[in-house]
């Protein structure tokens, strides 16, 4: 079983990092997005971190528009780059491991993400990058 697989597994099945801070988010989304066609790789990911966040007390914190856009982001660059491993990946996209003043907001405006609407489905982005 490859890494990515390891951790796909370990994750349905409740387990993460401790704290699950946002870059391992992102290392989660680059297996998913490394293994499956992106939109099995959407609906799967979104699914097991609905349910960790469920697991962990904190249903409302699941963001879709977040988890789309970092997820869409994700296949471009590794497709683009022709990028095989996690570790190749996160140094030539550090700008993706950033949480405040991120890449997302290159593309969104504070207003829209904080929406109900962005929260709950995906929302195209509202400014141009």
């Amino acid at each position: 079983m490859t890494a990515n697989r390891t951790l796909i597994a370990q994750f349905e099945q409740g387990r993460a990092p401790n704290g699950f801070h946002h870059a391992d988010h992102v290392r989660m989304a680059f297996a998913y997005v490394s293994e499956f066609p992106l939109l099995e790789a959407i609906a799967r990911f979104s699914a097991a971190l609905k349910r960790f966040a469920l697991s962990q007390g904190k249903p409302n914190l699941y963001h879709e528009t977040i988890t789309w856009a970092y997820l869409f982001l994700i296949a471009e660059r590794t497709r683009a780059d022709q990028v095989g491993s996690w570790d190749e990946f996160a140094k030539r996209n550090a700008d993706l491991l950033v949480w405040k003043g991120g890449v997302i907001e290159r593309y969104y405006t504070k207003r829209a993400l904080e929406s109900d609407l962005a929260r709950r489905m995906f929302v195209l982005p509202d400014r141009a990058s």
